[in-house]
């Protein structure tokens, strides 16, 4: 633990944990004061409570090790450890390096990592207000893997989702939206169940939770026309979604 002269010093701070036997970061947040340290005193005490990060705290002392605390800057205001911390979150991700951070920094879809190419779309999109009836827009933050071909884009964005069967019919294209940017618009030819695991809470007091198998569905279909493309294509819904906000599918904005 950090005594008082060292907090009153340090400030607000950036930071990381990481597991000592290849030095790979795990988690990556700010704080003041002792905040660094809280992760593995709730991990210790709380033993009810499971998640990505306090499993890894536990296993990492379980094996007689120490995690790791370090401190990648201090001495900020709140605002520089709000982007240094964003900045480490989308590094580390696009690195391939797997965070158990819930959500990504703050502004890190406004603002956050982008390629050149994303940058240009970025900056001359004009914002989507509405979308149309007979379209859904599905989020593909978690599946696409950066690259300016259209098929790792249908890749990420054709399977597998949990969306109610009886709005199939309704769906005749996918809106597939990239860090707030729509990167491509899809034509749908059929939907097809497939299953798919999913995270069912089975006691939320104690936070418990199991995998149960569900069914989804996937599309295959082509690139829209012109006329359809044109009316979203490099759009930007950044402005309809709250920080934070972690919803896959959207029927409207």
């Amino acid at each position: 633990m950090f005594d008082e002269k060292t907090q009153q010093g340090l400030k607000h701070y950036v930071y990381m944990l990481l597991d000592p036997k290849d030095n790979i970061p795990f988690y990556v947040g700010k704080g003041v004061n002792n905040r660094v340290f809280n992760h593995l005193n709730c991990a210790l005490t709380e033993l009810d409570t499971s998640s990505v990060k306090y499993d890894k705290i536990r296993e990492i002392i379980g094996n007689g090790q120490i995690v790791k605390h370090v401190i990648i800057r201090h001495g900020l205001s709140e605002s520089e450890a709000f982007q240094i911390e964003a900045s480490l979150i989308d590094t580390l991700a696009y690195c391939g390096i797997l965070l158990s951070n819930i959500v990504g920094g703050h502004n890190s879809i406004e603002k956050g990592l982008m390629t050149s190419e994303e940058i240009i779309r970025h900056y001359n999109s004009q914002p989507l207000n509405q979308i149309g009836a007979d379209c859904v827009l599905i989020n593909i933050n978690e599946t696409y893997k950066r690259g300016n071909e259209t098929n790792p884009i249908y890749q990420a964005t054709k399977e597998i989702w949990l969306i109610s069967k009886w709005k199939l019919p309704q769906i005749k294209y996918v809106l597939s939206e990239y860090r707030g940017l729509i990167v491509e618009v899809f034509e749908v030819e059929n939907w097809y169940p497939k299953q798919r695991l999913k995270n069912k809470t089975i006691d939320k007091e104690q936070n418990i939770k199991v995998q149960i198998e569900v069914t989804g569905y996937g599309f295959n279909g082509v690139v829209a026309l012109d006329e359809v493309r044109n009316l979203y294509i490099n759009k930007s819904v950044a402005h309809t979604k709250k920080r934070g906000a972690a919803q896959a599918i959207r029927y409207n904005l």
